[in-house]
């Protein structure tokens, strides 16, 4: 049934479908499918997403998933880095390269390309990079070295976002570097893309992160004109308290407003607050300044009754990694007993018996 949807309720059922409110006991490639991926720049940061959402979280099951092939880090949603299953990968990228290659259009690097056939440079890119994986750098001085008459710098960027490519292990495994290097997506899962149809990832989006309005799906995604497949598809459509229409999946249950929502330390990048046009479901009102997390650091946003309350930073010094949250409104005593709970339980995670203490500020 169609009704209008409190913002608080809103943001209870995102905060559920995205595993939020309890820690579940679930598989990592099951839950990245369910999430459809995490998003992950920062190469570590997916685990800390997984560990916000999954009991008893250990980053060897996610590592051993990458190191097998049966996960990857690749450019998707947003032209951002996601760390998907390689199912999803190929079924999202072909779906997701007009994105890519509208962006990379925009960019000083396509300016400079414009009308310019870069055809043979591009495929001995993908053979360079099939033959062994390459940093941009590398990639640079290869096709410099091969095609001394094309601009070598905006043909290498372009392969970035023409080329769909993997940062193969050791790139994002827990407890060991990797330098961002590429590879090709259908040479290291061993199979080509095919293309997700759009309704369907519509319906796992609003399954992950709904119920949402079509912009919502749009910021996304980064598509467009997502309207048209909308219109011809069976879904529930509610209202926001602002009269803006919300789609969801039949069948598909709101969360209670009530429900406890437990602090939450999110990693940068969270999808939870970059999957939406509007955020105001899970970003609150108060003022908050980042924080910086310096070398070797964390940083991220902190969830307190379901939203945005607070930044963090988690800093070396020394062996000793210590934990700095800066509140932007007021809090309860009992909040801040939670935030320092759930801070020392992140200070075990990130560092074992190295995690010093939780200081909480503002």
């Amino acid at each position: 049934m169609s009704r209008v949807v409190g913002r608080r309720e809103l943001g209870r059922t995102t905060l559920a479908r995205q595993l939020l409110l309890e820690r579940q006991a679930r598989p990592v490639a099951e839950t990245l499918e369910r999430l459809v991926g995490l998003q992950g720049q920062v190469p570590k940061v997916p685990h800390l997403a997984l560990w916000d959402r999954l009991a008893d979280y250990e980053p060897a099951e996610l590592d051993a998933l990458m190191t097998a092939r049966a996960v990857v880090r690749t450019q998707l949603m947003r032209t951002t880095i996601h760390t998907v299953t390689t199912r999803d990968a190929l079924a999202l990228r072909p779906v997701l390269q007009p994105v890519l290659d509208r962006v990379f259009s925009g960019t000083a690097w396509g300016q400079r390309l414009r009308g310019v056939d870069v055809s043979d440079a591009v495929a001995t890119a993908r053979e360079l990079l099939a033959a062994r994986p390459l940093t941009r750098a590398e990639l640079l001085r290869e096709l410099a070295d091969r095609h001394p008459a094309v601009d070598a710098e905006a043909v290498t960027f372009g392969v970035s976002y023409w080329v769909p490519w993997v940062q193969p292990p050791p790139r994002g495994l827990w407890g060991v570097p990797g330098p961002p290097v590429m590879t090709p997506l259908d040479s290291w899962a061993g199979a080509r893309p095919g293309p997700i149809p759009l309704d369907l990832l519509v319906t796992r989006y609003l399954d992950a992160i709904g119920p949402a309005s079509v912009r919502d799906v749009q910021a996304w995604c980064g598509l467009t004109r997502l309207r048209e497949v909308t219109d011809g598809m069976e879904l529930v459509r509610h209202r926001s308290e602002d009269g803006v229409e919300l789609l969801d999946v039949p069948g598909s249950a709101l969360t209670d407003p009530d429900t406890p929502a437990p602090v939450r330390f999110l990693a940068e990048y969270d999808n939870v607050t970059l999957s939406h046009a509007d955020r105001a479901r899970v970003v609150g009102d108060a003022p908050l300044e980042p924080l910086q997390g310096g070398p070797g650091g964390w940083v991220g946003t902190v969830l307190v009754d379901g939203l945005v309350r607070a930044t963090w930073a988690a800093r070396r010094s020394g062996e000793v990694l210590a934990l700095e949250v800066r509140v932007g409104g007021g809090l309860s005593a009992a909040e801040r007993a939670e935030i320092e709970a759930e801070g020392t339980a992140l200070l075990e995670f990130l560092a074992a018996d190295r995690g010093g203490d939780v200081r909480i500020t503002g």
